[in-house]
């Protein structure tokens, strides 16, 4: 049986040192067990000097006491979620969006991860917006809903890189670990992806035009599923696949990502509790036009009292507590965003299909 430390070195070798999002694992005495390229260099140190070396304290100096609270609740086996500004050895302050996911073995908190993202174009450009002044109100309301569809976005792969760590901590053998350690590479360069592309949106200074790319629907999809691989799992949802290998769109990576994200998430949240999730895809190409179909099983919505505030901002109609309310108004900002259409058929209790059109 190989010791932690070993798995967290496969670890290293297999994924951390190729992507541009910085982790590392802190023991329960806090001292730094793990760091990969990105996360060292972040600080200026090396990996000896680091690893089995340093305590989080050393490292975070002045920032250690306002990380403390974070800390203490992941040791506690909260998983900890929060901005941070970090200011380099070499001048100058980074911002960063990150998050602590306990190691839980038997119940016991061994230590926690941590996985940090390099957010700063994206509060920069924030910060720059909400210095203006009225001649530019419609940018800054484009800014409070690009800055929902970043945090919204973000936490898909948050979610399920927290759930793929607590699956690697009760894993019952290597090759299980192993397996996890790979789900990890994917989600985690998703995550690089994304917030590169997210970067990308922010320098175009034009939040409401976007370069478009021609879009393979199948691989859109296939990336999706496996960002929400454990919440399939987990609910035993299915998902068909009915489009044709040869459909491709032309149409803005990010945006198309998250309205899949959001409609397939929805699908699987909203289930009926008898069931589990059936959602069917498909896709047709008429008169120029591309057509798309998410249709799930689930537990559907009265459109009669709720079908005129489906797409507004903080609705929700389940009663579920975590729902937020954002990803619909997303999908329809998107979709109009790059002139298409969203239409939805909703029966309750039967399930609900939604059907985009891209001209």
């Amino acid at each position: 049986m190989k010791s932690k430390k070993q798995n967290l070195n496969i670890l290293g070798l297999k994924v951390t040192d190729h992507i541009s999002a910085m982790l590392a694992y802190w023991d329960k005495n806090m001292i730094c067990r793990f760091a990969n390229s990105a996360y060292v260099e972040w600080f200026g140190k090396t990996k000896e000097e680091m690893v089995d070396k340093i305590t989080i304290k050393e490292l975070l100096g002045p920032l250690y006491e306002k990380n403390l609270p974070f800390i203490s609740k992941a040791l506690k086996g909260e998983i900890q979620t929060f901005e941070r500004e970090i200011p380099l050895p070499t001048g100058g302050i980074r911002h960063s969006l990150a998050n602590y996911y306990p190691d839980i073995d038997n119940g016991e908190v061994m230590g926690f991860f941590v996985h940090v993202a390099d957010v700063t174009p994206l509060k920069l450009m924030e910060i720059e917006l909400l210095k203006t002044n009225k001649k530019v109100l419609e940018q800054n309301k484009r800014l409070l809903n690009f800055s929902n569809i970043v945090s919204h976005n973000l936490k898909s792969y948050s979610n399920n890189l927290s759930s793929i760590l607590n699956l690697y901590s009760s894993a019952p053998s290597e090759d299980e670990k192993n397996r996890m350690f790979d789900l990890l590479e994917s989600i985690s360069k998703g995550f690089s992806s994304t917030i590169n592309h997210l970067n990308e949106i922010t320098k175009s200074q034009n939040l409401a035009k976007l370069n478009p790319e021609q879009i393979n629907l199948n691989e859109l999809i296939s990336k999706s599923k496996m960002t929400l691989l454990v919440q399939i799992q987990s609910t035993n949802a299915i998902i068909k696949n009915n489009i044709d290998m040869g459909i491709n769109i032309f149409a803005n990576p990010v945006y198309m990502e998250s309205i899949i994200l959001n409609l397939l998430t929805n699908a699987i949240k909203y289930r009926q509790e008898t069931k589990p999730p059936i959602i069917e895809l498909t896709g047709t190409q008429e008169s120029g036009k591309t057509i798309l179909k998410i249709k799930d099983n689930g537990k559907g919505i009265n459109l009669e009292k709720h079908g005129a505030d489906l797409f507004g901002m903080y609705k929700t109609f389940h009663g579920n507590p975590d729902a937020e309310g954002i990803g619909l108004f997303i999908t329809k900002y998107h979709m109009e965003t790059m002139g298409g259409q969203i239409e939805v058929e909703s029966k309750e209790n039967v399930g609900t299909t939604f059907t985009l059109t891209f001209n």
